[in-house]
């Protein structure tokens, strides 16, 4: 499995190549980074992201087997955003019986007016190198969720800003807004594992 960030994608699709196949590769490539997502979204439960993820690309097959490679990342990463989102409200309403009689906020999708959406950036480009994935990881699980997934959809799938807010049913100014907020967080939290990447404070 792939846990590293997307850096280039080579369509596996051929005249020659049956869709089991392609979907085998598919799934060979984006398997590990969706389960790393899930399972910062679900709070480390293994189980329930590998079954996120499992229903995401059965879905996929079912629905989108004429569709191109290519096309698959954005529509399978759509696909498990909405079961994620299914599962999280069915999570939110049995801890709170009452919620059934009011709209289940997941997230806070307020957007700020005027944040830079900085260009898609290798994830390691603000960390030092020292700092090693775990220890990524561990500060990416830290995040709320929705900037969990901008994030992940972003720097490590290389989405654009556009397809982002697509997969996460957003405006592109809350895929702003969220990535902005990760890559702070993500900076503030791993600040003391970067002794040369400079004070905050100026």
């Amino acid at each position: 499995m792939d846990l590293a960030p997307k850096q280039a994608r080579t369509d596996s699709s051929t005249d020659h190549s049956t869709v089991e196949q392609r979907l085998r590769f598919f799934m060979q490539d984006v398997t590990g980074r969706a389960l790393v997502m899930m399972e910062s979204a679900t709070q480390g439960q293994q189980g329930i992201a590998m079954d996120l993820v499992q229903e995401a690309f059965i879905s996929l097959h079912k629905s989108y087997s004429d569709k191109s490679t290519e096309e698959w990342y954005p529509l399978f990463y759509t696909i498990l955003n909405n079961k994620l989102q299914d599962w999280r409200r069915k999570e939110a309403r049995r801890a709170s019986p009452f919620s059934l009689f009011k709209k289940v906020s997941l997230d806070d999708d307020n957007e700020i007016i005027d944040v830079v959406d900085e260009s898609t950036p290798n994830p390691f480009e603000f960390l030092n190198q020292e700092v090693t994935m775990e220890e990524i990881q561990v500060a990416i699980n830290q995040l709320p969720v929705r900037q969990q997934q901008a994030f992940m959809l972003r720097a490590w799938e290389g989405f654009d800003t556009s397809t982002t807010a697509q997969i996460m049913d957003c405006s592109e100014g809350s895929v702003k807004t969220h990535y902005h907020r990760a890559i702070q967080g993500l900076r503030i939290a791993l600040e003391h594992l970067n002794p040369h990447g400079g004070s905050s404070d100026e």
